[in-house]
């Protein structure tokens, strides 16, 4: 499932929900609800997001998981971090500030 992000100054943003979740989460929102971020709350909210880790978050491993891991590929991948998924709101939060208007999201 995916979150759509709205405002009257920029198009739709859409995050799949694991990202969004986790995103929403950095700035104290929850995905679960219908929300919005209010031009005067998104000085705070790109500082949250512009400090989030350029660590990619790995998968705790199962206890319980017995079978064996895939072979790696044969490609080298890049993993990208929570903040350069994070990018495409940022740019979103610009705009909407410099325009006054908020960002709401699962309305």
């Amino acid at each position: 499932m995916a979150i759509k992000f709205k405002s009257q100054a920029t198009g739709d943003l859409v995050m799949v929900q694991a990202t969004a979740q986790a995103v929403l989460a950095l700035l104290g929102k929850s995905p679960d609800e219908p929300g919005i971020l209010e031009p005067s709350d998104m000085a705070k909210a790109l500082a949250a997001l512009r400090g989030a880790s350029d660590e990619v978050q790995k998968p705790a491993p199962d206890d319980q998981d017995t079978h064996e891991d895939p072979p790696e590929p044969a490609f080298a991948e890049e993993p990208v971090s929570l903040r350069k998924h994070a990018y495409p709101l940022v740019l979103m939060i610009e705009r909407a500030q410099a325009a006054g208007k908020p960002i709401v999201w699962g309305v």
